[in-house]
């Protein structure tokens, strides 16, 4: 019978393991053996990757996991840049990386590759692909010695395929931080074992017709992964719903386009914040995106801000980081400013051009990918901040929002 995790669990919630090496290496071959299927195509032409290829599986004990084949990033065909571009961006996502490598070939490419991993504070471990046969040389064994590595003569030999993957297993789980396998879940800090919540979620124009939005579903997951008691509704309904609960609920939260709707309607004293703030919390630098508010105060007419989306949909017409946010700041700060726009894995090189970035709560991508969106940010000394804070400070209710996770700061 299939394993329904390794279809349910989103993405953003797995341990990315990017696969890099040289051009025909043997990386789509080993994401294949990995997986069991054939994910990646496989060919003697050089280059036969051109692109990234994601597959999600299960990988006892760690769990859930996203592996990814990348380009060989020595590649010299005519699509050579934009493929070594893509594959640089997988760094920012690898929560670990396997470097695959060809016997006896040692040069400063594989050295390159190890300083992109330690600049991101990625761990790595080597397999080296060894289905020649080859006498390893001295030299060689000495260039990665210091590292995990793997010498292996069988990715073709599906038989051997277990004693293979508990060898790598062994050694992922020896390289990769506690941190990474054991993520903090959406209610650290504001939710306990028992309570009751209520989330408050409106069915606007951006809401998937027959679903709810990706944030919404995993706080719900994470609440009941707590034994959390979790009651939901539409902020038209709120104060009804309020009316018929026993007790006052230990926390409400709520979509931030509805954040005064709510606060009309919620006792003073009953905590409460938003799906985006909480995101902002779990999967970025809170502090990092609180500071980041206060460049709103000192924009001016000729600046530019960045709208920064982990994902790629289609903007509707009252979309909340391509329409909202733009009107609401416009009408904060009193005069038109201009915005530009980045989804999906695209994030400008040239920061510098901004005032100020406003990302999404990053339900899409994994903390590895959002930390990276940060470093960026500080790196060209770039504030940073979150849709949720912006529109709760642009509505005076952003330390009223803010204040569960205060005691965690």
């Amino acid at each position: 019978m299939e394993n329904k995790t390794e279809f349910n669990t989103p993405k953003s919630l797995r341990i990315h393991i990017g696969v890099f090496g040289r051009t025909n290496v043997g990386k789509s071959t080993l994401v294949n053996y990995i997986s069991g299927q054939d994910t990646s195509i496989v060919s003697p032409v050089a280059g036969t990757t051109t692109d990234s290829v994601y597959k999600s599986m299960e990988l006892s004990p760690l769990g859930p996991v996203t592996l990814i084949d990348t380009a060989g990033m020595d590649d010299i065909s005519d699509l050579s840049k934009e493929r070594i571009e893509r594959t640089n961006r997988i760094f920012d996502s690898t929560d670990v990386a396997i470097i695959v490598l060809t016997p006896n070939l040692w040069t400063e490419y594989e050295n390159n590759i190890i300083e992109q991993l330690n600049n991101k504070k990625t761990p790595f471990l080597f397999v080296i692909n060894n289905y020649k046969k080859e006498q390893l040389t001295a030299d060689f064994i000495r260039s990665f010695s210091q590292y995990k590595f793997i010498e292996t003569e069988l990715l073709n030999d599906k038989k051997y395929r277990e004693s293979f993957l508990s060898g790598l297993k062994q050694n992922l789980l020896s390289v990769i931080p506690e941190e990474s396998l054991n993520l903090q879940p959406l209610t650290q800090n504001i939710i306990k074992s028992f309570q009751t919540v209520v989330m408050v979620v409106p069915l606007d124009l951006g809401a998937p017709k027959g679903r709810l939005i990706l944030p919404q579903v995993q706080m719900i997951r994470a609440c009941l992964d707590i034994n959390a008691v979790v009651i939901i509704t539409k902020e038209t309904e709120l104060k009804q719903t309020l009316e018929k609960l026993k007790d006052k609920p230990d926390i409400v939260i709520c979509d931030s386009q509805v954040v005064k709707k709510v606060l009309d309607i919620i006792p003073e004293d009953t905590a409460f914040t938003t799906f985006s703030i909480i995101f902002s919390s779990n999967k970025s630098d809170f502090k990092t995106m609180l500071n980041g508010i206060k460049a709103i105060k000192n924009l001016k007419p000729t600046d530019k801000i960045l709208i920064a989306e982990a994902c790629s949909h289609h903007a509707s017409k009252d979309d909340i980081g391509r329409v909202k946010i733009p009107k609401m700041l416009s009408k904060y700060l009193g005069f038109e400013i201009k915005f530009d726009v980045s989804s999906g894995i695209d994030y400008p090189k040239n920061l510098e051009q901004y005032s100020l970035i406003i990302h999404c709560g990053g339900c899409m991508i994994n903390k590895k990918q959002m930390i990276s969106r940060l470093n960026y940010a500080a790196d060209k000394n770039i504030p940073i901040t979150n849709y949720g804070m912006v529109i709760s400070f642009v509505n005076n209710t952003l330390d009223r929002v803010i204040q569960p996770f205060i005691k965690s700061l």
